[in-house]
């Protein structure tokens, strides 16, 4: 289901948001909206320099503030416009959203255990991340679906949403995507077309890529 068999040379780069205040809490976000710190505003405006030099041909964005902001500092480089999308947000989580790390082990101890190992969970009586993945993935495909060939499209949503749309971009099985590490907040991923599919060349970044010199370039 990758739509990307015609190995045209694209690339998507997964752009997590910046700092919130419940980030810096250890607080469980999900689908609430909660803004950018100052320091969080800060960061993004420290790594749309660095994405603006990929000179992106698109930007699609979650349609919650602390998304909608970060990209805002790249379309602000750009003078690309953002294409704003609900199924980019992050999981909803229901009763585990609002709690700390350690309220969310001591009262759904078990429900966290299982989803770290892998298992089907709906975290708090959400989504599954096997839906998240079925409304998310749909959308970054269908934005890459529209770049010229060799063209980059920025997609910034949240670290939950991004990790699944890796994997099933990748064709992993769900329970293989708790193996993808997450993102660190302003710091990406980058998948690139090749002519098998989507491959992760870059993840949980800080800085551009660099090319892979050797023998499995």
């Amino acid at each position: 289901m990758n739509g990307s068999g015609s190995g045209r040379g694209r690339r998507i780069v997964l752009w997590r948001h910046g700092q919130t205040a419940w980030n810096l809490e250890r607080r469980f976000q999900g689908s609430t909206d909660i803004e950018l710190t100052e320091a969080g505003v800060g960061q993004a405006r420290r790594a749309a320099r660095l994405l603006a030099s990929l000179k992106p041909d698109a930007i699609v964005a979650s349609d919650l503030r602390r998304a909608a902001a970060t990209a805002a500092e790249l379309a602000a480089i750009t003078g690309l416009g953002i294409a704003h999308d609900p199924g980019l947000r992050e999981t909803y989580a229901g009763a585990w959203q609002g709690l700390t790390h350690e309220e969310i082990v001591g009262r759904f101890g078990e429900q966290y255990a299982a989803w770290k190992r892998g298992e089907p969970v709906r975290r708090g009586g959400g989504e599954l991340e096997t839906e998240v993945a079925d409304r998310a993935a749909p959308v970054v495909l269908a934005h890459a679906d529209k770049l010229p060939d060799e063209g980059t499209l920025v997609v910034v949503s949240h670290g939950g949403t991004i990790r699944t749309t890796i994997g099933r971009l990748l064709g992993l099985e769900s329970h293989h995507w708790e193996g993808l590490g997450g993102l660190t907040n302003c710091c990406w991923s980058v998948l690139g077309e090749g002519a098998r599919g989507w491959r992760l060349l870059e993840h949980n970044a800080g800085t551009l890529p660099e090319p892979v010199l050797g023998d499995d370039d």
